[in-house]
């Protein structure tokens, strides 16, 4: 006897009925489809939109988008667009018009849909799921829109343009790409068919805002103490590890921190997207260059580093390490470049060293893990933990300090710690952390401070109304039956 439901049912129906009359189709489907389904069968100048458009590229011409200034160009498509709908014969009131104008325009010149977006200060980071879901993350927190694309070949249009745009492209052959948008935001795109669900594009907004100490501090992102000792740390030439996960401001820390770096001194930046806005004016500006269209011409990160120690540097900033980098960046730190800072995606100051080892190991090097660890140990002298909190604003959680070997693992110690809130009524406040407080405990690197001309004020350490903090070990958990 075949169990109910089981595939030798005779009576058994497929999911999906194959019959689209009468709304038959959207009856199946699950309700986020049909609602988006429905949404574009309401909408009456979809297939207009999409006509005029192709008309409007056909007449133009596409080389005309590459020669022309950008203000004639959007005159000259308005323009087109404003006479292929007066010639179509599709009834339209005055403000429909204007409307489709706009929004048809968008589409040629811009990123349609996503152009308010865009725009729109409030909104960090864009997420497209297809074409029928389009959200944002606006004050730390995902909320879908209303936007959305006519269909999946609208959005491969736009993703078409802005790939194109830098010199790459995105097809069944490369259906993933990275890049970077003209005002500095960085895009990834994904299509079928390695993307079930449609062609999918990310887009992380550039700052435009370069965010100061003072106002990390007013957002309780630092406390004043943490900040002023922080500074200082900069100022005496440490080399700093921020550590945290994606999106959690790691990039915005390190541009506000680095405004304690001396302007007398030559700083070299390298990232693989241009994101550092440094203030100071002796600053050299390094970014990797991915493949081109036929494959070739890749300058990794790597490059860029060992590349810029021949350029006479006071202090190296890495936008992030993610490879073989690493041990560069390490020996580089080892070989009196002090001072360098850099960042690492991370859950905590343990788990960054463990991840700095990890990529170590990827760089092929046949060194055993002691020696890495001792390089790891002399290289970095303070590790700064961000953490992104549950109701999204960003709070640095640790500022640990990295003290050295003991036997085979590396010790280190919290100068400031933020620890969790139980107010012993809403257990959604376990989620949220306190103030950074000061352990009580003294860094072993103020004499180092104090031979490169800054002294720290003891009041900030003053950890009397904090308990303090023990040393922890860092143990890496695995390592792979290696010695």
């Amino acid at each position: 006897m075949t169990p109910a439901g089981g595939q030798g049912e005779p009576n058994a129906r497929p999911p999906v009925m194959e019959s689209h009359r009468d709304g038959a189709l959207l009856q199946r489907l699950p309700a986020a489809q049909a609602a988006a389904a429905a949404d574009r069968a309401a909408d009456p100048y979809g297939e207009l939109k999409v006509r005029i458009h192709r008309v409007c590229i056909e007449t133009i011409g596409a080389s005309v988008f590459r020669s022309t200034p950008e203000d004639e160009l959007r005159r000259r498509v308005s323009e087109t667009v404003s006479q292929q709908l007066e010639l179509d014969s599709t009834p339209l009131t005055k403000a429909e018009f204007e409307q489709l104008v706009s929004e048809i325009t968008a589409d040629v010149l811009g990123y349609g849909p996503l152009e308010p977006l865009l725009a729109d200060a409030g909104v960090t980071e864009i997420m497209v799921n297809g074409c029928e879901q389009i959200y944002v993350e606006r004050g730390g927190q995902l909320e879908r829109t209303d936007a959305a694309f006519i269909d999946d070949e609208h959005l491969q249009r736009i993703i078409d343009r802005i790939v194109s745009g830098v010199g790459r492209r995105i097809d069944e052959s490369a259906p993933m790409v990275d890049a970077r948008l003209p005002d500095g935001s960085r895009i990834n795109a994904i299509i079928p068919p390695l993307s079930l669900c449609g062609p999918c594009l990310t887009v992380r907004k550039f700052a435009r805002e370069f965010y100061a100490v003072d106002e990390l501090v007013e957002a309780e992102t630092l406390s004043p103490a943490a900040a002023t000792f922080l500074s200082a740390c900069v100022r005496g030439k440490l080399n700093i590890l921020i550590s945290g996960g994606t999106g959690v401001g790691k990039t915005t820390l390190l541009n506000a921190l680095s405004v304690a770096i001396p302007s007398r001194e030559r700083i070299i930046t390298i990232e693989d997207a241009a994101e550092l806005r440094l203030q100071q004016e002796h600053v050299v500006t390094l970014e990797a260059r991915p493949t081109n269209v036929e494959g070739r011409g890749e300058i990794r990160i790597r490059d860029l580093v060992r590349n810029a120690l021949r350029m006479r540097p006071d202090r190296l900033v890495v936008g992030e390490v993610r490879g073989a980098e690493t041990i560069d960046m390490l020996q580089a730190m080892n070989t009196g470049h002090a001072g360098s800072l850099t960042t690492i995606h991370a859950n905590s100051p343990r788990d960054a060293l463990s991840r700095v080892e990890t990529l170590v190991l990827t760089a092929g090097v046949e060194l055993p893990l002691r020696a890495i660890r001792e390089q790891i140990a002399s290289a970095f002298d303070l590790v700064i933990q961000i953490t992104r909190l549950i109701d999204g604003r960003r709070r640095v959680s640790h500022v640990t300090e990295v003290l050295g070997m003991e036997s085979d693992v590396v010790t280190l110690q919290d100068l400031f710690v933020a620890r969790p809130v139980d107010d012993g009524v809403d257990p959604a406040h376990e989620s949220l952390l306190s103030p950074l407080e000061p352990s009580g405990l003294l860094p072993h690197f103020l004499s180092k401070l104090a031979s490169n001309g800054v002294a720290v004020d003891a009041s900030i350490l003053d950890g009397a109304s904090a308990s303090p903090v023990a040393i922890t070990p860092f143990v890496r958990r695995s390592t792979g039956g290696r010695r």
